[in-house]
């Protein structure tokens, strides 16, 4: 049986002021620029205050086709009843200050980092051939029909960012058979890849790491060195890719120092030859700090860098319409569209402005209480001197949700005097030594670090050693652990640590 039913619930929900301070928390300095510049282009009524009027040009062309309609006779009936209701409440005032400073929303206060106004942060983009373009420019090389041009496109675009050509042949063919309508062989497509193979760089479109070793190394000018590497690869794989150097040397009846060699040659090859044309993300590249903090006697002061402050307004040419309709008398229908147009873009820049201030606010309270936390590690620059801290002692004492914090520590950056860190880079967690004192975890991996460093090559130090040296100082972890830290610190197990 159906009935109705009244309920009273209170939920939560984020204005869009809110999603769009979300959004802008987790953009990095050096993609902030670009964002602005994308609101800027979408939203007329917004501007940067610069004084060259002809940085302002696209926007008042665009403000001024607007203000015609204002000019015009006709009196069409474009509103609806319910948008001329909207329009009866819209106060000129609001949106027009005269003589107010506070109308230009310049949010550039003291406390941010103010470079030489001749310094320019014009960006100058890179042209750079991608290794998709570097091997369909080798096809030419090749003396090559219309339709074996097709498949040789086709075997390049199956090849991935690392250079290896993972499928298999059957697959390429019935592709190229359904999709592109070519008809070809397997044969012919064997033959393909083989060409492809000799091209720049060496080693591309090997199926695996072995192939591709062995393309480079039938490359290579040959010697007895190269030659016995390339037996290696061919008859001893699987003793090369796990270290079975013995076994090695036995079979070959070399002697140490030669195996040396030989191993130098192949060690020196490039097991991801399509890495060199790859494309790297420009915020992953180049770094650009969202903090400077400088030690001034003792004393640690935070500024914020200035990219993080741009001087945006709102458009005078969107104010002086608003001026010269107010001042007006005739107002038709078509004037009162544009005129809601006009209040819906201002409103859209007030927002995006104020998430802009808030943005810096956010930005800057993390950080003080950051800096408050790690002072002993800004004041010496020592690993040692970190404290464990995470996302909830920031959240705490911010006040702010550990969404909030995990947004602002995202992709941001600090430069002191001792380098340039990543706001990740500060957050550890804690364990108890044996005397009862709390120790971060990274100091953990730093002594680990050290003890793997130090350690004979010959004969590499196994994980149940390295545990039983970490209780030694004090450091009671499991064996697990120890693994776990090792492999998040990039280290590879005993076996494959081990060199001759």
């Amino acid at each position: 049986m159906q009935s109705l039913s009244q309920q009273q619930r209170l939920l939560q929900k984020l204005s869009p002021q809110q999603i769009q301070l979300m959004k802008l928390l987790q953009v990095p300095t050096i993609l902030l620029d670009e964002r602005i510049k994308e609101e800027i282009e979408e939203n007329p009524a917004l501007e940067l205050d610069v004084e060259n009027d002809e940085d302002k040009t696209l926007d008042e062309k665009i403000a001024e086709d607007i203000k015609d309609e204002f000019s015009q006779e006709e009196n069409e009936d474009y509103l609806s009843e319910n948008d001329g209701d909207d329009f009866e409440h819209i106060q000129i005032e609001d949106y027009v200050k005269m003589g107010d400073d506070d109308a230009d929303y310049n949010h550039q206060g003291d406390g941010y980092f103010h470079p030489d106004e001749e310094e320019s942060f014009s960006f100058q983009p890179k042209f750079e051939s991608s290794f998709y373009d570097h091997l369909m420019s080798q096809i030419s090389l090749l003396d090559l029909d219309d339709r074996k041009i097709k498949v040789a496109e086709f075997i390049i675009g199956s090849i991935d960012d690392d250079g290896y050509l993972r499928r298999d042949i059957p697959s390429i063919k019935d592709d190229l058979s359904f999709r592109q309508n070519v008809q070809t062989t397997e044969q012919e497509i064997k033959q393909l890849v083989a060409a492809i193979q000799s091209f720049e760089p060496a080693g591309v479109a090997a199926c695996d790491l072995r192939e591709c070793l062995l393309l480079q190394l039938r490359r290579l000018r040959v010697n007895p060195n190269v030659q016995c590497a390339i037996k290696i690869i061919e008859s001893y794989f699987d003793e090369f890719t796990k270290k079975h150097f013995d076994k090695i040397q036995k079979a070959l009846d070399l002697d140490g120092e030669d195996l040396k060699e030989i191993m130098s040659v192949i060690t020196h090859l490039n097991p991801k030859p399509g890495v060199l044309y790859s494309y790297v993300n420009k915020a992953e590249s180049y770094i650009l700090p969202d903090f400077f903090v400088i030690n001034n006697n003792g004393n640690l002061e935070i500024t914020l860098n200035q990219r993080n402050a741009p001087d945006l307004r709102i458009s005078n040419a969107f104010k002086d319409m608003l001026l010269d309709y107010d001042k007006g008398t005739k107002k038709d229908s078509r004037q009162k569209e544009a005129l809601l147009f006009i209040k819906q873009k201002i409103d859209s820049a007030k927002w995006f402005i104020d998430a802009i201030k808030q943005r810096q606010q956010t930005l800057l309270l993390t950080m003080k209480w950051i800096l408050q936390f790690q002072e002993d590690f800004f004041l010496s620059g020592d690993e040692a001197d970190l404290r464990p801290m995470i996302l909830k002692d920031v959240s705490d004492r911010t006040g702010m949700d550990i969404s909030t914090i995990s947004r602002v520590v995202n992709s941001k950056y600090v430069q002191t005097e001792f380098g340039v860190f990543k706001l990740k880079y500060f957050f550890s967690e804690s364990m108890a030594t044996d005397s009862g004192e709390d120790v971060s975890t990274r100091e953990v991996k730093m002594v680990l670090n050290e003890m793997i460093a130090a350690e004979d090559k010959t004969m590499p130090l196994s994980d149940e050693r390295l545990t039983e040296m970490l209780k030694e100082k004090g450091y009671n972890i499991a064996r697990r652990t120890v693994a776990k830290y090792r492999e998040q610190l990039n280290l590879p197990v005993a076996r494959l640590r081990r060199e001759l």
